[in-house]
């Protein structure tokens, strides 16, 4: 099903970062923090060049190749936390503009620049989020509750065609699907409320990560 076009959506930056140590207790590496890039960046099916994964046994991956999140809910949170957060701060690739990207559906696609990309799966907080958020003067703990609390996660997405992505360029949804599974029912799913597990069988093509929890949870 194609989505007539809608030119208030567009992405607003276009954000790579590289890893770096962390400062707490656990020796870990993160590339949580990245910034806007000038230009455009090629979209391939492992993510963005010139962004890198901190810890590629649970980041990365085909399913998990570009991370957006919306300006608009980067603004609601700081007013909430009393932080500025900038472009790129919550570890995004692609900050948006317009687009209410937590009532996405899984399996939507979107036409940006040169590249087809497809929602494949949900952000879930961990504790390096909580250190980021403490070290810009946040609170010591209690946010990834917050955060998931809230349920606007930002969604994970595949790369289905490679090509450049630059800031400014349209958002375009070309395909959304009939099963009404949006990003934040399947953040619900995965985290406070696992009795909508089974919701996500519906989804063609689920992330095989996702579809094991589903497995499991109705076996």
């Amino acid at each position: 099903m194609t989505i007539p076009f809608r030119p208030s959506a567009s992405v607003l930056s276009v954000n790579v970062g590289q890893p770096r140590a962390t400062s707490g207790t656990r020796e870990a590496r993160t590339a949580i923090g990245k910034t806007p890039v000038a230009g455009p960046t090629l979209a391939t099916r492992l993510g963005l060049v010139g962004d890198a994964v901190g810890s590629p046994d649970v980041h990365g991956g085909v399913d998990m190749a570009v991370y957006a999140y919306a300006r608009e809910d980067l603004h609601a949170w700081q007013r909430e936390l009393g932080l500025q957060l900038p472009d790129g701060w919550f570890g995004e690739n692609l900050t948006t503009l317009g687009i209410d990207v937590n009532a996405a559906l899984v399996g939507e696609r979107w036409r940006i620049g040169g590249a087809l990309l497809e929602i494949a799966k949900v952000r879930i907080p961990c504790n390096t989020f909580q250190l980021r958020i403490a070290e810009a003067g946040g609170p010591d703990r209690g946010w990834v509750k917050r955060f998931t609390q809230a349920a606007i996660p930002g969604p994970y997405l595949r790369v289905l065609e490679e090509g450049e992505i630059a800031a400014g360029d349209a958002i375009e949804v070309v395909h959304r699907p009939d099963h009404g599974i949006t990003v934040s029912h399947m953040f619900r799913a995965l985290t406070t409320d696992p009795a909508l597990l089974p919701d996500l069988a519906v989804i063609e093509g689920l992330a095989t990560s996702v579809r094991s929890k589903v497995d499991v949870y109705t076996a």
